[in-house]
């Protein structure tokens, strides 16, 4: 084994390629999605060593054009679940003895490998498989999954080098950072190719074995990922990729008494079944299991009479929909003042009245389509439920068609109530509520901001009075992980803002941050005495 304390590569931001007409890199992606398009692909389980091909296939197409087929991937059943334990198990021992240098290698080849030979093809993987445009694949599918790579590697050196600070007297001690003791189940999200490959390799990096269950819309740049991976040097049995029902997968995983810890991104319902269940399950682990989860939010955009109007109209038409606001952090509901009202309006109209719709293929769209045909009817009914509400107007949008691609028009509901179900309830499309307040009634909707969701991810305060900045600043503090002063709600970037928030919306464990590594491990306090005493008498027995 090497000897030596190793300093690794320090990490940037990965930079964002424009894909701007002429540029290279859109020839590039240009040709790449004529080839995935063109070619059908057979997508096998990853267990162990093991490609596992069951016959029992699902198809894959672009929810932009659902009648098109992409491949097929192979659906597996409990067998397949306990194969992926058994495993991940197998693997462990020789895995977490590697030593982290090693480990690091392995995680930064991934990451050049993405930002070079396959950065490419990981985006077109997401923009057919998921309906993301040419930009949200590339600061998802590409930059952010290479900083999280990056970034992770320089988080758990720093983790390793923390020490107790004082040793003497005949002491030396030292903290040591051991993986779990068991299996980490990875619970990823269709949403972002980054978080399905981040959930699953950060744990990884710190000595940990994975089994990994992404959502089946997400499985067609998962076995990208999944190339990558293995291209990397990923050990086989250390990341296992399977394809199974969430209630298949969480008998198995649940009742496992080596089950170590999970990370998840998805739905707040379906998280709180998890911990319900773990919690039930308590006594069968072999310790107790890490829960990390973020879960979604309902996030805000606050404007204060002072506001830029332009630059909230911009927010709203951005930090709503794009990726048909497909996003945990995406603003799904406004309170604008009075005053910059009929401003902000005139330029979110307009915005709204330049964007194009349609495939992921043709560049100038800026809206694509939603997840899939389940997403649809849900978002749809919302929208059907508002033109039939009294109180509430459309004002732009309320259109939808399925029959190419499940296609929903950016839309814009008008409400008096400020606790209309779609200012409450998460929607997870491209739907913004705006509630317009009296002006002078600023500390009043702060209450309102506060109180109307469950959820706590995102917020974001318009203002050029720092007095109401500070003001929202201190009075939201609980209601949003990630607060954004003048900018839109989303967009967090690895290494500047850390992910994550509480109440309904997780376990704010902050996804891009150390804090999140140090969830991967258990460590343990060695303390060495050099000459130990030999008689057990201490001064204080001694006779006056």
């Amino acid at each position: 084994m090497l000897k030596g304390f190793f300093n690794v590569p320090t990490p940037v931001n990965e930079p964002v390629k424009s894909y701007a007409p002429g540029s290279p890199e859109r020839k590039e992606l240009q040709a790449k999605l004529a080839e995935l398009r063109a070619n059908q692909v057979d997508v096998p389980m990853y267990i162990g060593s093991e490609e596992v091909r069951t016959g029992k296939t699902r198809t894959l197409s672009p929810p932009h054009d659902h009648q098109h087929i992409l491949g097929h991937f192979h659906e597996g059943d409990a067998s397949h679940v306990a194969q992926a334990i058994n495993a991940a198990l197998g693997a462990k021992e020789a895995w977490e003895n590697l030593a982290w240098e090693q480990r690091a290698a392995i995680f930064l080849k991934a990451a050049d490998l993405l930002a070079g030979p396959y950065r490419a093809k990981i985006n077109a993987a997401t923009m057919l498989g998921q309906s993301k445009n040419a930009f949200q694949a590339e600061i998802d599918a590409a930059c952010e999954i290479i900083d999280f790579l990056r970034f992770n590697v320089k988080y758990m050196t720093e983790i390793y080098s923390q020490q107790p600070p004082v040793s003497g007297n005949g002491v030396w001690n030292r903290v040591e950072q051991r993986p779990l003791e068991g299996f980490v189940f990875a619970l990823t999200p269709f949403n972002f190719t980054a978080i399905a490959g981040n959930l699953p390799t950060s744990a990884a990096m710190m000595g940990n074995t994975i089994v990994w269950k992404p959502a089946y819309t997400q499985i067609y740049s998962a076995n990208v990922l999944m190339e990558v991976f293995k291209e990397a040097g990923v050990p086989d049995g250390v990341i296992n990729l399977i394809y199974v029902d969430g209630p298949t997968a969480g008998d198995v995983i649940f009742k496992h008494p080596d089950f170590a810890g999970i990370h998840f991104t998805g739905s707040t319902g379906v998280f709180q079944t998890i911990w319900k269940t773990i919690g039930e399950n308590i006594k069968l682990y072999k310790s107790y299991p890490r829960i990390v989860g973020e879960t979604g939010g309902k996030d805000f955009v606050l404007a204060h009479k002072s506001a830029d109007p332009k630059a909230v109209a911009v927010a709203l038409s951005r930090g709503a929909f794009e990726y048909q606001g497909q996003k945990c952090s995406a603003a799904s509901r406004a309170y604008i003042p009075s005053n910059i009202w009929e401003d902000v309006k005139k330029y979110l109209l307009e915005d709204l009245a330049s964007m194009k719709m349609g495939g992921t293929e043709d560049f100038t769209n800026f809206i694509n389509a939603v997840i899939d045909e389940k997403a649809f009817d849900k978002i749809s009914k919302y929208i059907d439920n508002a033109k039939n509400a009294s109180g509430v107007e459309i004002i732009a949008g309320g259109n939808y068609d399925k029959s190419k691609g499940y296609f929903i028009e950016p839309t814009v509901l008008l409400t008096q109530d400020p606790m209309y179900t779609t200012m409450c309830e998460e929607i997870f499309g491209p739907v913004l509520s705006i509630y317009v307040y009296n002006a002078e009634h600023f500390e009043t909707v702060l209450e309102l901001v506060d109180q109307t969701s469950p959820y706590a991810l995102t917020g974001a305060i318009f203002s050029q009075d720092r007095y109401a900045i500070e003001m929202a600043t201190s009075k939201l503090r609980n209601a949003a992980g990630n607060f954004y002063i003048n900018d839109k709600p989303t967009g967090a970037v690895v290494g500047q803002q850390p992910f994550g928030g509480a109440r309904a919306s997780g376990t704010n464990d902050k996804a891009g941050s150390m804090i999140n590594l140090l969830r991967w491990v258990s460590p343990r306090t060695i303390k060495e005495t050099f000459v130990s005493p030999t008689d057990y008498r201490y001064p204080f027995l001694g006779e006056d």
